[in-house]
């Protein structure tokens, strides 16, 4: 359709921001072209043309926020036009009152006929206009205090809004459910001008967030950010997280990583790296152990048909966890092709909703940035994540009580205990570990 509307770019997405425009109003596009940069609840991803035409209208300007399915331009086929903006019918509605004003002094001249009836008559009939106007304007003030009463916004939000002579019923929040938060406020009075006509520089300073001594910046959220924040809570909050650490001997993958080296890979980007091993193993080993590939469900759990892998992918200003659907018909070679892919398209801005979507459980590795060890957070409604740290080279006793040089590398299952259990989580950790240590086993 012509219309373009803020799409829906993941499954928890109820609002978006118009990061940049890559085309401008009147220029052609065709169907696949990028035309904006979209910030969502979990990353900015470009958004590509529906359809050839010209961008005849853009209805949002850049770092505006809308709902998902809000209108946020137009593309014309040819000789279409862009349909008219929906102030008209606002300006109509607001004729309505004079119409009625029109009315009342038609009835007003109609009066003179009645004066001989009573005294009184003449005094009424000069106050009566007045009347009628407080008549016209008191149901539209009830409905406005009503609409505001009904409207989720944060005291101070109410406050500012009385200062600045905004209606909340007209603002969109942006915060938690959609309450209306104090910036919001102070974005809807600048973007309708109403700011400075009735701001107090005195009376703003209080409200407004202010840094303070010491600090170096305050920082505003992201869309992203935000999001990480509500997710964190509502994960660590309701579900009982428990923690399942291993160590395991990793001079075997080692040895099976520098082979694969010496025999001669090709380029960097073709390489089997020791967390395609760690990927290749956590999904076979939920083969072996299926009952941890599963989530809780309100009165059930659900057991999931095929191993969708989530990947923790850092990105700018956040994390982002590509999928790598029904992980367990693929090889370690495709894994490790295919997470690289991932992973380049999501520091890119490249990536697909569906990409990102989903997912029966997640593997986050902070080996390659030196991390010994650590615990995540689950990520809901997925049954655990894994936590991968770095390969480190630590004297060991060996099996015949000797010092050696020895590889060691932990790993930590956060589980959700509704799901799985410690020993459920042990057999899983089981598995895995025999997996790692015979990497060859992963090769087949």
């Amino acid at each position: 359709m012509p219309e373009v509307q803020m799409p829906k770019l993941s499954d928890t997405m109820t609002e978006g921001t118009l990061v940049s425009w890559k085309k401008k109003k009147g220029d052609k596009v065709s169907a696949g072209e990028v035309i904006a940069e979209i910030e969502t609840d979990k990353a900015t991803m470009e958004w590509e043309s529906p359809e050839d035409g010209t961008l005849t209208e853009i209805y949002v300007e850049e770092g505006g926020k809308v709902n998902v399915g809000d209108k946020i331009a137009f593309i014309a086929g040819e000789g279409e036009e862009a349909p008219k903006k929906d102030e008209a019918p606002k300006k109509e509605e607001k004729k309505e009152p004079a119409k009625k004003e029109e009315k009342a002094e038609e009835k007003k001249e109609k009066k003179p006929q009645a004066e001989t009836e009573k005294e009184t008559a003449p005094p009424q009939e000069e106050k009566k206009p007045e009347k009628a106007e407080k008549k016209e304007a008191a149901p539209a003030a009830k409905i406005d205090k009503a609409e505001e009463a009904r409207v989720k916004a944060s005291p101070v939000a109410r406050r500012v809004a009385a200062e600045l002579g905004v209606d909340l019923a007209s603002v969109k929040g942006t915060g938690p459910d959609g309450r209306v938060t104090e910036t919001d406020v102070r974005a809807a009075a600048k973007s309708k001008g109403a700011a400075p006509a009735q701001k107090a520089p005195a009376a703003a300073k209080p409200s407004a967030p202010s840094i303070k001594a010491g600090e170096g910046a305050r920082i505003q959220l992201s869309g992203m950010r935000k999001i990480i924040a509500q997710r964190l809570v509502e994960s660590l909050g309701p579900i009982p997280h428990i923690y399942l650490t291993i160590e395991i001997n990793a001079a075997p993958l080692m040895a099976a990583r520098e082979e694969l080296k010496s025999a001669g890979e090709g380029a960097d980007t073709a390489k089997i790296t020791v967390n395609d091993f760690a990927l290749k193993a956590a999904v076979q080993a939920a083969v072996k152990v299926p009952r941890v590939n599963a989530s809780f469900d309100g009165d059930a759990i659900i057991q999931y048909a095929d191993v969708d892998l989530g990947v923790a992918v850092a990105i700018e200003n956040g994390l982002l966890t590509p999928v790598i659907r029904a992980a367990q018909n693929k090889s370690l070679r495709e894994i490790s092709e295919q997470v690289k892919d991932l992973a380049s398209r999501a520091r890119n801005k490249r990536m697909k909703p569906e990409e990102f979507q989903g997912g029966t459980f997640t593997v986050s590795n902070l080996g390659g940035m030196g991390i010994d060890s650590f615990s995540a957070v689950i990520n809901p409604p997925q049954g655990f994540i894994l936590a991968i740290g770095k390969v480190t080279k630590i004297p060991v006793i060996d099996d015949c009580d000797q010092i050696v040089a020895g590889h060691r590398m932990s790993i930590t299952m956060s589980c959700d205990h509704r799901v799985i259990d410690g020993a459920l989580g042990a057999e899983y950790l089981k598995e895995l570990r025999h997996l790692l240590e015979n990497p060859a086993l992963l090769l087949v």
